[in-house]
């Protein structure tokens, strides 16, 4: 019963914060001028932000990295939204694998359990490890959270990981920012164009991930 109460208070509380603040922080976030303008006065700080919470994505795999990349691409454009992204994934991955490898699945297991790995098990089997590795991270769709943990139980080298798990992002966090950039430029021509690459991408990314998987099982 306590907990109950304290869920419907947290919920009222969230609903009135909500009535009472969201339209004006949806029209701030709807001028991307004015972001932009903000992000320009607190140049360093908004940087640290977006780096920390994209860091944070990344480490709690389960939260999705989709809007931290459009963020830092409608916040920042797409050249320095895209370096952001980069770095918070080179911070997280390094992390992650030093974290894995000390404790193994007592880590991995916070967040996944023993049918994902077994589902992704014949990577570790994989004679050409980092290769194919890097072929499953470039594959738009795949889980790159999980696949940075599950990287820290193989046999790879962290100098292999590192690359793999940052510059293996590239494609999916390019789509994000190009799209979250052209939007808050205004061209949404550019945007929707965007947006329709890269479901075309995840479509044709999981026909190539089973094709891959079949051929190296």
């Amino acid at each position: 019963m306590v907990a109950v109460a304290v869920g419907l208070v947290a919920l009222a509380v969230l609903g009135i914060a909500c009535w009472r603040y969201l339209p004006g922080i949806y029209a701030w976030l709807s001028n991307a001028g004015a972001v932009r303008t903000y992000v320009a006065e607190h140049a360093i700080l908004a940087r640290l932000a977006i780096v920390g919470i994209n860091v944070l994505q990344v480490l709690l795999a389960f939260l999705p990295g989709e809007p931290v990349e459009l963020a830092s691409g409608y916040a920042f454009g797409f050249w320095e939204g895209t370096l952001l992204c980069l770095a918070a994934s080179a911070i997280a991955s390094t992390a992650i694998y030093l974290a894995v490898r000390r404790w193994g699945w007592r880590v991995v297991g916070l967040f996944f359990d023993r049918e994902r790995l077994e589902h992704y098990g014949w990577l570790a089997n994989t004679r050409r490890l980092e290769l194919v590795m890097l072929i499953v991270f470039l594959i738009p769709g795949t889980p790159k959270d999980f696949l940075t943990y599950f990287a820290g139980l193989t046999r790879m080298r962290y100098l292999p990981v590192f690359a793999i798990t940052t510059l293996g992002r590239i494609p999916s966090i390019v789509t994000s920012t190009v799209a979250a950039s052209a939007f808050g430029d205004g061209n949404y021509a550019a945007a929707v164009i965007a947006v329709v690459v890269a479901g075309l991408l995840i479509v044709a990314g999981g026909v190539a991930y089973r094709s891959l998987e079949r051929r190296c099982r």
